[in-house]
């Protein structure tokens, strides 16, 4: 898969820091380069999130009103999966300039923020979102497992945060391996939100399987 290793892994080179994957993101979105390589036929990651929420929403009337967060949106493609799902209350969180102007080019989005997912808090609302949703947005330099937290405080009660992910960054990003759903496990025993599904999902990228998260965000205990 030599495609696969000069353009998703060039995202996620070991010992980047996080600003430096932004930037690869940069470099990454121009040209349309990263829309070409990430297109539908090796990249199923936005089908496969686009799917995973509005089966938590089987009403089509409910969809129009659902607010969603797309985390580390990258150019828009989850949201454009979404779109067509029949969502249209989206805002974008991405830290890369470059990709960020890609997506607000698409007209997907009512608000953008470009800013990291690293734990700290953002300038966002508590308590706002029905849905924050991370497709792609895990992998080597890119979001820790801090950011949890702070996607749990996004999220209204009785809301989902929903993950999609490479499932080999399981065990082969050191900030995941044994780490990233022990953490899951702590919050779920601290009250914070409570597993709905992990799912295991075929291709999810190139010839790499994924791995679907679905929480439902608690209440303040």
């Amino acid at each position: 898969m030599g495609e696969e290793s000069t353009s998703n892994d060039f995202a996620h080179e070991q010992g980047l820091t996080k600003e430096q994957v932004a930037e690869r993101y940069c470099k990454w979105a121009q040209n349309s380069k990263y829309e070409r390589d990430l297109r539908e036929e090796n990249y199923k990651g936005p089908v496969i999130a686009a799917n995973a929420v509005a089966d938590l929403f089987p009403n089509a009337a409910q969809k129009s009103s659902i607010n969603i967060l797309d985390a580390a949106a990258g150019s828009g493609f989850a949201a454009e999966k979404l779109k067509e799902k029949g969502f249209s209350m989206m805002d974008a969180l991405e830290p890369s300039k470059g990709m960020l102007t890609l997506a607000k080019e698409k007209d997907l989005y009512q608000r953008t923020f470009q800013a990291f997912l690293d734990g700290k808090q953002l300038p966002i609302e508590s308590d706002y979102y029905d849905v924050v949703l991370i497709c792609g947005g895990m992998g080597e330099g890119h979001i820790p497992c801090a950011g949890m937290e702070e996607c749990i405080r996004m999220t209204k009660p009785g809301g989902y945060v929903v993950i999609v992910m490479r499932e080999q960054y399981l065990s082969s990003v050191a900030e995941y391996k044994d780490r990233l759903e022990p953490h899951m496990k702590e919050l779920t025993q601290k009250g914070k939100w409570e597993p709905v599904s992990r799912t295991v999902v075929p291709r999810y990228s190139f010839n790499n399987n994924g791995v679907v998260f679905v929480f439902k965000v608690k209440g303040s205990s």
